[in-house]
């Protein structure tokens, strides 16, 4: 909450897409991880919003489902018919309703809009202005509506062409963002009209109604980069771009080293620590964190994992969900973990995968190392003690427990358990045939020989 002010958000999430040419409707395309509207939800969350009102379109459960799944207590609302911004606003009026003091309207195709935007909004209508709209400087206003303001008052959104040579050479354009104060807000929207060629309800009209109302608006700015919306694949990658480099810069400014970071890729979420070195090309799939002093070396990827405390991993390393790494953990290269704790000072350094598994303190884990977890029906759990040591091609059938201390000879397929301090060997007892070699190359090249003149 901002100086004590309630707020509602509504966010227009009717739009289809259809430029994205999907399935999918628009706003549930991804930006790091987390989709369009996810992003919006977000923002709008940590800019101090109360309640969150979702205006989708019909016949989109799954839109609806995805407002639920990001935030439980957002209501749901259906826009019938598709008649305009301030018509989508509308279909929200019941939450209007609810007395808030400040109502924000954001898009679900704008994901990259701060919150700390959005507070700026709301401290304008704190200040005293009922309508704050915000606005960009365009590298290229052309086809924007622009704002046009006297004296620090807005004036009125004219629309590129309908604007004057003097109006056209304004750049600070319309983002479609717009905040109002809840006491006016409903009358302000139920005055807009649709007295123009595709007879709907815009919300830019909802600063000439204002102003009609004696009512005061203002204008804020944003870079252009922040208010990108959404409607293309092309745009998407935009907006992908720009959520990545503003993230390597934050995870470089608190504390992390970047080799080459226009080649890390992030989620919305990856949680960088201090100290931490990322070598070029790793990329973080959601649910990561890197404790301080952690390695990630190049070409891994991670997702759903825990790496601890000057843990190492790759290159090449491949964290699934549900690994997590102790302190000073080894994962090396072509090493895949999933479901599994790597415990202090374990290594497990190569060409190894380790699934539904617990690997105890300073254990060992031989190149070539697999836990079969999986029997084309279940899952079962390796549990590998401190101390243990697992020699090279060794398959580790589960569920089986290797014992504290224990080791377990090179080639072993281990189907019992090992005691602590054990050894076990699990593999064909060596047979050696004198000249045996050489018999069975003279017989195959005869075997060749005469195939051939066969032939003739």
């Amino acid at each position: 909450m901002q100086s004590g002010r309630s707020c509602l958000a509504v966010i227009l999430a009717a739009g289809e897409g259809t430029r994205m040419k999907s399935q999918r409707p628009k706003v549930l395309h991804e930006v790091a991880g987390r989709s369009l509207l996810g992003h919006a939800i977000a923002a709008v969350m940590a800019a101090g919003a109360d309640a969150v009102a979702v205006v989708i379109g019909p016949d989109r459960p799954d839109v609806a489902a995805e407002v639920t799944a990001r935030l439980p207590s957002a209501r749901v609302f259906v826009q019938a018919e598709r008649r305009g911004t301030a018509h989508a606003v509308l279909a929200a009026r019941e939450a209007l309703r609810g007395g808030y003091d400040d109502v924000l309207v954001a898009f679900a195709d704008t994901p990259l809009v701060r919150p700390g935007t959005f507070q700026a909004m709301r401290s304008a209508l704190a200040a005293g202005a009922p309508v704050a709209v915000l606005g960009f400087e365009a590298a290229d206003p052309t086809g924007y509506g622009r704002l046009v303001s006297r004296d620090g008052v807005l004036e009125a959104i004219v629309e590129h062409n309908d604007a004057s040579e003097a109006e056209r050479a304004i750049r600070l354009c319309n983002a479609g963002l717009m905040a109002m104060d809840g006491r006016h807000a409903l009358a302000i929207l139920d005055a807009i009209g649709n007295d123009n060629a595709q007879s709907e309800y815009y919300l830019t009209d909802a600063v000439a109604v204002a102003r009609a109302q004696g009512l005061k608006a203002v204008a804020l700015d944003a870079p252009e980069t922040e208010v990108q919306g959404v409607n293309n694949r092309v745009q998407l990658a935009a907006a992908e771009a720009e959520f990545q480099r503003r993230r390597r810069i934050a995870v470089m400014k608190g504390g992390a080293t970047l080799i080459a970071p226009e080649t890390v890729f992030f989620s919305h979420d990856t949680a960088i620590g201090r100290d931490v070195l990322i070598e070029p090309n790793v990329v973080f799939g959601p649910g990561v964190s890197v404790a301080d002093g952690a390695v990630i070396h190049a070409f891994s990827h991670l997702e759903g994992a825990e790496v601890g405390p000057q843990a190492s991993v790759g290159p090449y390393g491949r964290l699934r969900p549900g690994a997590k790494l102790a302190r000073k953990a080894k994962v090396g290269n072509f090493v895949e973990i999933k479901a599994a704790e790597i415990g202090e000072g374990a290594k497990v350094s190569h060409l190894t995968y380790i699934g539904d598994a617990s690997v105890g303190a300073e254990a060992n884990i031989g190149a070539g190392t697999i836990t079969c977890n999986y029997d084309g029906f279940f899952k079962y759990k390796t549990t590998i003690g401190a101390g243990a040591f697992v020699g090279s091609n060794s398959s580790l059938v589960a569920p089986v427990t290797i014992g504290e201390g224990a080791y377990v000879g090179s080639g072993s397929v281990v189907t019992r358990d090992v005691p602590a301090d054990g050894l076990a060997i699990a593999r064909g007892r060596q047979v050696e045939r004198e000249g045996w070699a050489k018999t069975f190359r003279e017989s195959a090249m005869a075997r060749k020989q005469n195939m051939a003149k066969s032939k003739d």
